[in-house]
């Protein structure tokens, strides 16, 4: 039986097709795009400019890549699942537990951001006089309220999350062009810094422009959804791509824009405020700039895209948990006899308490994504090449941008290496 695609046939974008470009979209802006004007007003424009010739054609290939190897599975199955299809369950063993690292991760800054930035915009508001994040009963009701949201507001959060990705999209780019009177070139054109601060610079800038618009987290759960509802699994990976292609270009426009219009609004001195406060280039926008708008726009935007972040990571983060607690608890106990409340309440308390200690060590959050930058090297990139090369059924793929992607994710792996040097 021919496919519509060999008969010539236009495959429709649909509102379905639609609703997975806006959540790929919305993946895509969170912790990334409100930190990376902070981290281009800290280095320059030129190091943000290398950045992003190395990042972003990297970046597609990855995804594209990342989704044929899916495509070409029997089984619409998630990735992890496929790796152990494709190469044992060692494999798979490893990959789930780089992913776990990767939630970590994610629960770490967003539990950071969320602290500080939201007590930067209660002194903005001149709610408070001082920073509530100076004491440590501030964070913890902040992380009980988001716990108490996230545990049980799945399907709220799912039925709103279309209308609150174009929202903070629109966001994105109105605030670009909010900032375009306040433009100062003379902000981000610092002096072309010497060859070996230039490279050290630009990979450390790396990890920020890569988060600025990775959604690679929800090409697994898209490629599934295509293949359920689509009897062709090839029209059924082309809508996938094409939704992935759209998707991307939508962000590498808003994106940089956005960051580039910040980065000629705000001084490097800003930028290193910022960075001592442990805040967003949001969070000192609103503070700095006049005018209620851009601390209106900010505010919104800060909100939608972090706190969203956090509840849709905490879904898979409480899983996880409560996957390794379930593990250990039917060794010793039948499952039977486990109550799965009481094994719920008992993980969102440990969620609160070693989240809310993570925060009062006041971790910077722009070195966290430096190092923490190896495991998306390795999950995102480093993996999905080996896979071409070890897989028959993959092969076809093999191409100089399988190198390239490959030696990309071995870049982005060395900048822990490089972020100590530059101490």
């Amino acid at each position: 039986m021919n496919s519509a695609l060999d008969k010539g046939q236009k495959i429709p974008f649909t509102r379905y097709d639609l609703g997975w470009v806006i959540l790929c979209i919305g993946m895509a802006i969170g912790a990334g795009i409100v930190f990376l004007p902070v981290q281009v007003g800290i280095t320059g424009v030129w190091t943000f400019a290398a950045s992003v010739l190395l990042a972003y054609p990297a970046l597609y290939m990855m995804q594209k890549l990342y989704l044929q190897s899916l495509c070409e599975s029997p089984e619409a199955a998630s990735y992890a699942g496929i790796i152990t299809q494709y190469l044992g369950k060692n494999w798979g063993m490893f990959l789930a537990v780089v992913y776990f690292f990767m939630l970590v991760k994610g629960m770490l800054t967003y539990s950071l951001a969320v602290t500080f930035d939201s007590a930067k915009y209660l002194q903005s508001f001149g709610v408070t006089t001082g920073l509530l994040s100076d004491s440590p009963w501030f964070s913890l009701a902040v992380l009980c309220a988001l716990v108490a949201v996230a545990a049980q507001g799945e399907k709220l959060l799912f039925k709103v999350a279309g209308p609150l990705v174009v929202f903070k999209l629109a966001v994105v780019i109105l605030l670009g062009l909010v900032m375009i009177p306040r433009w100062d070139i003379r902000n981000s054109l610092h002096a072309f810094p010497d060859a070996k601060q230039f490279i050290i610079d630009t990979v450390l800038t790396l990890p920020f422009t890569l988060f600025s618009i990775l959604f690679v987290q929800i090409l697994s759960p898209m490629n599934i959804a295509f293949r359920r509802v689509e009897s062709d699994p090839r029209v059924a990976t082309y809508r996938a791509l094409r939704a992935n292609r759209i998707a991307y270009w939508v962000l590498v426009i808003s994106v940089l824009f956005f960051a580039v219009s910040f980065a000629f609004s705000l001084s490097q001195e800003q930028a290193l405020s910022a960075k001592a406060q442990n805040i967003s280039a949001l969070a000192l926008a609103g503070s700095v700039m006049p005018g209620n708008g851009v601390l209106y726009l900010t505010t919104a935007l800060n909100v939608f895209a972090i706190v969203t972040a956090f509840l849709g990571i905490y879904l898979g983060f409480e899983e996880s948990i409560k996957g390794v607690v379930f593990n250990v608890l039917t060794r010793f106990i039948p499952e039977s006899r486990i109550n799965n409340r009481a094994i719920s309440l008992g993980v969102c308390a440990f969620i609160v308490i070693g989240l809310w200690f993570w925060v009062q060590t006041r971790f910077s959050i722009l070195l966290l994504q430096q190092l923490a930058s190896p495991i998306y090297g390795v999950a995102s990139f480093i993996v999905p090449c080996i896979l071409v090369y070890q897989v028959p059924a993959l092969k076809k793929y093999v191409s100089p941008k399988v190198w390239y992607v490959f030696l990309f994710g071995v870049i982005v792996c060395t900048a822990p290496i490089l972020k100590a040097m530059d101490y």
